[in-house]
């Protein structure tokens, strides 16, 4: 018996491509990371966002959006992070509910220790597969998808 295929739409099929080697490039940068520094994709996605803040830190749930992880999910990796001594907990001074996390010296150094191997592997990863013409596309095309988010509203 013959199957029925049904047809691939270009959007669906460019979906696909895109969660594929999202997964990819995560699941191997973040092995590389692990490996070499001890730190998980999404721990040294912290220590950036972190590196970025000011003086104060950033609120737990807002590092828990940008990451794209559940408040348990940032909850179990800030704590592993506190365990290191590279994040430390801070508190809203005017509201007693929200707590803030805060990138430590150690944290900063384990940072700057990581970053230039990490950014050489992304630059190995996507340098070898795309031109340079084709980063620029894809640079292009992606924060275009991205900027959606900012103009969502619940009835899209």
């Amino acid at each position: 018996m013959q199957q029925l295929r049904p047809k691939t739409l270009p959007s669906t099929e460019a979906f696909g491509n895109l969660l594929s080697a999202y997964a990819t490039l995560t699941r191997e940068l973040s092995a590389s990371l692990v490996a070499s520094h001890g730190l998980t994709i999404n721990d040294y996605g912290t220590l950036l966002l972190l590196s970025r803040a000011d003086e104060e830190g950033m609120r737990r749930i807002d590092l828990a959006n940008r990451l794209q992880l559940s408040p348990s999910g940032i909850t179990r990796l800030l704590d592993r992070l506190e365990d290191q001594g590279l994040v430390a907990k801070g508190e809203c001074k005017t509201d007693a509910r929200v707590s803030y996390a805060i990138l430590t010296d150690e944290g900063l150094a384990k940072l700057r220790e990581a970053a230039p191997g990490h950014v050489e592997d992304i630059e190995r990863r996507l340098g070898t597969v795309l031109s340079e013409e084709e980063m620029a596309t894809l640079t292009d095309l992606l924060g275009r998808l991205g900027e959606r988010d900012a103009v969502c509203t619940p009835d899209d």
